[in-house]
């Protein structure tokens, strides 16, 4: 029988030949190499992303974990700082927030001789999404796995970003088609590393355990977990409620299991929802709130990571 834990992964040597992959519908399809980049699409990625310093792709394993909602404030709060450049691109084709969060619905990107021109929130953050070429916020992208994958390598290689410090990637969730085109067509370049959003609650981190499993098939280096929606403070009574109680020991212990990373906690704050849905910086609109502090320290410790991580690539340089 066909047992899906066993499978070597699309990158593995053994991808379509090992005996898990017998009776598998995409044996032919690994076996054959050809879900990668030819090498003159791989020479194209890498020409276009060489200006890229650090990528970061956000993940989670179910929806609904507030995962937009993170890559929306990572890329606010690493653009903070003027001198830096950063760029969020949203490659959930089907379900494409970053738009509506960023203040940005409405937009639509113009072509330029270099390729396609980002939409700035800032002059220091650019993005680019799905979102943007459609006619309507309400219009339904029904696409196959084929038509998704040639617009996320689209993205990667036709959008002018210019030299940017940091490329942020807000995947929809799961482990499908998109991100083993993400993960591929990036192995052309430089990636730093995923971040993985669950909430406390077992039924969120059975999926996340499913997302580490995946990181570490693919050889995506994992820069850490971080539980949204950990308990709620009354702003009355002052009183800590947890709305999604970690049955199983959250998310501080499935990291404990399986040596990965927690970067942190952040509690659950009305003010969050309402900042998206106006499309405005929610450390802005909340400087004081609890959670902002909680971004704010996981987003250094991704900062810090990003730096270690490129000063040993250097000395192996």
């Amino acid at each position: 029988p066909l047992s899906v834990a066993e499978c070597p992964g699309t990158s593995s040597a053994q991808a379509g030949r090992a005996a898990a992959c017998q009776g598998c519908p995409n044996q032919q399809l690994c076996a054959s190499g050809v879900a990668a980049p030819d090498p003159a699409e791989a020479a194209a990625l890498r020409e276009r992303l060489r200006s890229v310093r650090h990528t970061v792709l956000v993940l989670s394993g179910k929806g609904g974990v507030g995962k937009s909602t993170f890559s929306a404030l990572l890329a606010h709060g690493l653009a903070a700082r003027q001198d830096r450049q950063v760029a969020l691109l949203d490659i959930d084709i089907c379900g494409p927030s970053i738009p509506k969060m960023m203040g940005l619905e409405g937009e639509q990107v113009h072509q330029s001789g270099s390729g396609w021109s980002p939409v700035y929130v800032e002059e220091n953050l650019g993005v680019m999404s799905v979102g943007f070429l459609l006619s309507s916020p309400d219009d339904a992208v029904i696409w196959r796995g084929p038509k998704k994958n040639g617009l996320i390598k689209q993205f990667l290689r036709d959008v002018d970003w210019g030299v940017i410090d940091y490329l942020i990637i807000d995947t929809p969730p799961g482990t499908s088609d998109e991100h083993l085109s993400i993960v591929q067509y990036l192995g052309a370049a430089h990636i730093d590393g995923a971040v993985i959003i669950t909430t406390p609650q077992e039924v969120s981190l059975q999926d996340v355990r499913k997302e580490i499993n995946f990181c570490h098939k693919v050889k995506l280096p994992i820069i850490g977990v971080v539980e949204n929606m950990s308990g709620f403070v009354c702003p009355k009574c002052k009183n800590e409620s947890q709305i999604f109680p970690p049955t199983t020991g959250g998310a501080e212990k499935m990291c404990q299991n399986l040596n990965v990373s927690l970067l942190g906690k952040v509690p659950l704050d009305p003010q969050i929802g309402k900042s998206c849905d106006k499309g405005q910086s929610f450390f802005s609109e909340a400087p004081e709130s609890p959670a902002t502090s909680s971004y704010r320290n996981i987003i250094q410790r991704i900062q810090e990571y990003c730096d270690q991580r490129h000063l040993q690539e250097e000395k192996i340089i």
